[in-house]
């Protein structure tokens, strides 16, 4: 299962379909013209223990799927991994950014769900022509998968740990794969 796909993620992050080889011959993508595609992986952060606090750690379910994280990106090309302020964000990236030897950004997180989306998807063009990782919460990752690509995902709810989105961004838009991974 794992290998399938690791393969899958790895087929959609390097091999660029014709319409793809076509826009970037063209001159459109990445809403720049500049012919770049911006690939982009979101998850939820992994499972959190059940300790009644603001900031709670991974559970030991959550740090294995961390870690199963981090081996089915291994080979994407990450260059840039967005995380939030809180330490079930940073721990579920921790694994692959140290694998990688990337150092995390941390999206500040208000009150204002909207601001933060939009705080995300300016970090995420940022690193146009990259492969970006996004960890963030039950309550952000549809829209910022919504916000980078235009189509509406299901909502999560919080026993939803192991969906991964796959977002091409373009200049016509973005397109969407999703997918799982870790143990469900």
């Amino acid at each position: 299962m794992w290998r399938v796909m690791t393969f899958l993620v790895c087929l959609v992050l390097w091999v660029p379909s014709e319409a793809w080889a076509q826009q970037a011959v063209s001159g459109a993508g990445a809403g720049t013209g500049t012919g770049v595609t911006t690939t982009v992986v979101i998850v939820r952060h992994a499972e959190k223990e059940d300790e009644p606090r603001a900031d709670p750690p991974l559970s030991a379910a959550g740090e294995a799927r961390a870690v199963a994280l981090a081996d089915a990106l291994a080979d994407a090309g990450i260059t840039a991994i967005l995380v939030t302020p809180y330490e079930r964000t940073r721990a579920t990236a921790r694994p692959l950014a140290s694998r990688l030897g990337i150092v995390p950004e941390e999206v500040p997180v208000g009150r204002d769900v909207a601001a933060h989306i939009a705080a995300v998807v300016e970090a995420v063009r940022k690193h146009e022509g990259g492969t970006v990782l996004v960890v963030g919460h039950s309550n952000t990752v549809p829209l910022i998968t919504e916000g980078l690509q235009g189509q509406a995902v299901l909502p999560m709810t919080e026993a939803d740990y192991d969906r991964m989105y796959v977002v091409t961004v373009k200049a016509d838009g973005g397109h969407l794969i999703r997918t799982h991974y870790g143990r469900q």
